[in-house]
């Protein structure tokens, strides 16, 4: 069991030295089958009408095969099916309710095509979906919606956080560039601001709950929006871009002593996230596990983080499955305590937020305590925090709410542990 967690813990090693070395030697490496990892990296880009989604894939599409990745891209399944001369308006509610059900199923089934395609590949893959199924499930009623998982034995946490890596929202300029908002040239786009403003924010909370969700809105011009969005995909995948990509957004982390008014609380997920800290070779390393989930689903995430490369740390996080999850636990680092949060993910003012609450059994540090969490390119008071949490101080870089940190047992030297860490992790 020990040579196997090791040999786990090798071979992600070795995918984070192949993705940090370079462009260049990144695309030779990944044409070698030999030594390719075979790395398979699935994204949702979702968003409302004239969100730059059309656009974005091309350009992710673009550069990624630059870095000698194989790319695959799964059409948008309702534009294939609603082409064919379905009108919403003309059907009856049974129709539409079968319609989008199976809509549903042939999403499933055309980006599980493409899903056994990149397993195969003898390259690093990245799939992009043109929307993913959770938007199809934002036009349904919530009462058929339940009903439609209840007859097909589907759940949201395999629909929506096992199923995808990571989801992108491109938001649409109709939120914030209304002067470049426009129908033109777009056959099926036939939306007013209004109504696209309403698509948007309808897409973008059928989404809120998956663990790697990221909201990319227009307060940059559109050239800057889409280098932010490829700028996205790789630092969730640890690709080193150097100057290639222009991109300034960070973590910003806020103290809460409460929360002011539950009633004006936008919709959102919770979720019991526990994490624990794994034994490394060198202490300038971290790796950590983490298992998130709802009634009674989870998801499995290996994180590593290594020393600083060009002084930036460098992480690579990878989703495993329940049986690697309790081979790993097996390693845990007793110098440090195991963590456990209740987590509510929700959307506001076009940013995606994250309130971790820290449960009991807790470290000493953590009695009470509760973060919340945002990424963003707004520095200072442009970035408005949610007027329904008591906001005590904004703690961004301050190492004593740093995880890692806040999970140290007493008789471990703090010392020689804060000259490694990065208070970037989450």
């Amino acid at each position: 069991m020990f040579r196997y967690s090791c040999r786990l813990l090798s071979n992600v090693c070795q995918h984070q030295l192949q993705l940090t070395k370079g462009f260049q030697e990144a695309a030779i490496m990944s044409q070698d089958i030999g030594h390719n990892k075979n790395k398979v990296y699935k994204v949702v880009l979702t968003g409302g009408p004239c969100g730059g989604k059309t656009t974005g894939q091309a350009r992710l599409s673009t550069f990624f095969e630059s870095l000698g990745w194989k790319v695959y891209r799964a059409p948008e399944t309702a534009l294939v099916l609603m082409s064919g001369g379905v009108k919403f308006t003309n059907l009856s509610k049974l129709e539409a309710y079968k319609f989008q059900e199976n809509l549903i199923r042939t999403m499933k089934q055309i980006e599980d095509t493409y899903f056994e395609l990149a397993n195969t590949c003898p390259q690093n893959c990245l799939v992009i979906c043109d929307r993913g199924i959770m938007d199809a499930s934002a036009y349904l009623p919530t009462e058929d919606w339940a009903q439609m998982k209840a007859d097909n034995n589907w759940n949201e946490i395999q629909l929506r956080d096992n199923r995808y890596n990571q989801v992108i929202h491109m938001v649409s300029a109709a939120r914030g560039a209304e002067m470049f908002y426009t129908v033109a040239g777009h056959q099926t786009r036939h939306e007013s601001i209004n109504q696209a403003i309403e698509l948007d924010q309808i897409t973008a909370g059928a989404w809120v709950g998956h663990p790697y969700y990221d909201v990319i809105d227009n307060t940059t011009g559109f050239e800057g929006k889409v280098m932010r969005m490829i700028s996205a995909v790789c630092n969730r995948l640890g690709i080193d871009t150097g100057d290639r990509l222009s991109t300034n957004s960070k973590k910003r982390k806020f103290l809460v002593t409460g929360v002011l008014d539950w009633t004006i609380f936008p919709p959102h997920q919770k979720f019991m996230v526990t994490h624990d800290y794994l034994v490394t070779p060198s202490r300038k390393m971290q790796a950590r596990i983490r298992k998130r989930g709802q009634n009674g689903q989870w998801t499995y995430t290996h994180t590593i983080r290594r020393p600083e490369i060009n002084e930036e740390s460098v992480e690579l996080r990878m989703a495993i499955n329940s049986r690697d999850y309790e081979i790993l636990l097996a390693q845990r680092d007793y110098r440090h305590y195991s963590i456990y949060k209740k987590r509510t993910c929700f959307l506001w003012n076009n940013h995606y937020f994250h309130l971790d609450e820290y449960e009991d059994p807790c470290p000493p540090g953590c009695k009470g305590l509760i973060l919340l969490e945002t990424y963003t390119t707004l520095e200072g008071d442009d970035l408005k925090v949610p007027d329904f949490l008591q906001i005590e101080q904004e703690v961004t870089g301050n190492s004593k709410y740093s995880m890692f940190n806040l999970s140290i047992k007493e008789e471990m030297d703090r010392t020689k542990s804060d000259a490694s860490i990065d208070s970037r992790d989450v």
